[in-house]
């Protein structure tokens, strides 16, 4: 499970030192996992000005994402509680990883990783950032 920052570092400006992360993906070793709110929210930022993308290039990064990610629709059945982000635009990435019984949520967000370091969510997922999760695919 990848964040909006993971997803623009990846599949926009291809950060060279993330390659291998993205190369996972591709092959299919790791799994993106992606519902409507948090697409709805790479859509959205892949078209702020800041980063210059035209309607098809902002289409590109999408698409490419979205044929690798596995989408998760439903909400299971009985779901354990999770801790409030203090940023509330995050939950929906807590929540995903949660619902989606991801094994991680890879993450440069200071107020997601400042909950990993609460250990509060250690028995359901973990939150790594980007650097972490290329230490466990090597």
């Amino acid at each position: 499970m990848l964040d909006t920052n993971v997803l623009l570092s990846l599949f926009v400006f291809a950060d060279s030192r993330l390659a291998a992360l993205r190369a996972a993906l591709e092959r299919g070793t790791l799994i993106a996992l992606t519902d409507e709110r948090c697409l709805a929210e790479f859509r959205r930022v892949l078209g702020y000005p800041l980063f210059s993308l035209d309607t098809g290039g902002q289409e590109a990064a999408l698409s490419t994402y979205t044929a690798l990610a596995e989408r998760v629709s439903t909400m299971p059945n009985s779901v354990p509680p999770l801790p409030l982000c203090r940023d509330p635009d995050d939950q929906k990435f807590l929540e995903l990883a949660r619902n989606g019984n991801a094994d991680w949520l890879v993450t440069s967000d200071k107020a997601l990783l400042k909950l990993a370091r609460r250990g509060r969510l250690r028995e359901l997922f973990r939150i790594l950032t980007p650097e972490a999760a290329l230490e466990y695919l090597t």
